[in-house]
């Protein structure tokens, strides 16, 4: 991966337990132009609250993340926590405060252990000249099977440059703003309203696109840092160059999203679902999240059994405008209702087929307009209870 002015590490702070990286830095060498989008439950971690409040400069310089503790629901206490984390940061880096994201997941409701913290920082920030992107990928997971990266190169006025990302998410995954942690770098030089706007529409057909288990965390984070270092005259409003960073952006942005999905706590199965048809597209986005959350569907799902009768009640409970005697549903092209009554024939043989690949396409045609969403899900299995039974073990 080319992408210049950004430096990485992670070290090992022992923050919930010992024998793996959970502290990871990210620098940028120059000042860089930031973005981010937070979660919208009412329960917000301290990271999020400060960096929340320092984003609005819309600049950054540096993140500092770890893993094991969502430092959430921990009061003044953990505030003072997120505060001297980024202090202690900010000064091995001879940086202002203020130029310090801080991030966090793991468990709830648990004070994060500072003398661990302060004791790893001198190693982190002396480990930039060492580190790369994998390390902090690595570090950031918890529930993760892997680490989640995606990297892609354009050009802006012949100048070429570099926009990549990691993220984290297994569980706890639901869309209400970005969805789990996620921090994209790019080299490119881009002004900061465009930044902004590419962003924010990236994410809506991204990370707020998937839903593992219809929960919204308390800590959910995702946040771009663009350092010109590439050279490039600063991409600016709708020009085909901003629409072109828009494009790899978005491209990077739901390739990280999907891997969430693929690798959602127990999941077997990784859906598409696609609505069209819809009155409007907010019509469709309320349908194909019905659908995508039920727990009766998923479990289908996980069963492999064929049964359509729950997606249409998902669908009709959805809130969106529904005519059921206009309902049509195909598990891939296999056509298993139309007109909202089954199709009859070999639909469900057929359809059983599809469901037990590991990866098919659900799509629903509402009949009544041109409205039309697509989101990504997985199935809900036994192992899913097993997981979230012990997980603060």
């Amino acid at each position: 991966m080319d992408i210049k002015g950004f430096q990485f590490s992670a070290v090992e702070a022992a923050i919930k337990k010992q024998g793996r990286k959970d502290l990871a830095l990210i620098f940028s060498e120059v000042p860089a132009q930031a973005a981010a989008v937070f979660t919208t439950n009412a329960v917000k971690a301290a990271p999020v609250l400060l960096s929340a409040e320092r984003i609005t400069g819309g600049r950054a310089q540096a993140l500092v993340v770890n893993s094991g503790n969502a430092n959430a629901c921990t009061g003044e206490q953990g505030m003072r926590a997120a505060r001297e984390t980024s202090r202690l940061v900010a000064e091995g880096l001879g940086l202002p405060d203020e130029a310090v994201q801080v991030s966090s997941t793991g468990v709830i409701g648990v004070q994060l252990p500072m003398d661990r913290v302060r004791s790893a920082i001198p190693a982190l920030v002396e480990g930039l000249t060492s580190g790369t992107l994998d390390d902090v990928a690595e570090a950031i997971m918890t529930t993760d099977t892997f680490p989640k990266m995606e990297a892609r190169s354009g050009q802006a006025g012949g100048v070429s440059y570099t926009v990549a990302g990691i993220a984290k998410g297994s569980g706890m995954i639901m869309p209400n703003m970005a969805t789990m942690l996620s921090f994209i770098i790019t080299d490119a030089a881009v002004e900061a309203q465009t930044l902004d706007r590419c962003f924010r529409r990236a994410v809506a057909t991204s990370f707020n696109a998937i839903t593992v288990d219809g929960d919204t965390s308390t800590n959910d984070t995702c946040l771009v840092l663009a350092n010109g270092m590439a050279g490039n005259q600063a991409i600016a409003g709708e020009t085909p160059e901003a629409l072109a960073f828009e494009a790899l952006l978005r491209d990077v942005l739901l390739s990280l999203a999907k891997q969430i999905v693929k690798d959602g706590e127990g999941a077997t199965k990784f859906v598409e679902i696609r609505v069209t048809g819809a009155k409007n597209d907010a019509d469709a986005k309320r349908a194909a999240m019905a659908i995508a959350n039920s727990s009766l569907v998923k479990t289908a799902f996980f069963g492999q059994d064929a049964n359509w009768g729950r997606i249409f009640a998902a669908v009709g409970y959805s809130g969106a405008e529904v005519d059921q005697s206009l309902l049509s549903l195909c598990f891939d092209t296999v056509c298993m209702a139309k007109n909202g009554v089954f199709a009859g024939g070999d639909a469900e043989a057929l359809g059983t087929e599809v469901l037990r690949k590991k990866e098919f396409t659900v799509s629903v045609d509402l009949g009544l307009g041109a409205g039309a969403a697509t989101v990504y899900t997985s199935d809900l299995s036994h192992e899913y209870v097993s997981i979230n039974a012990d997980y603060r073990s």
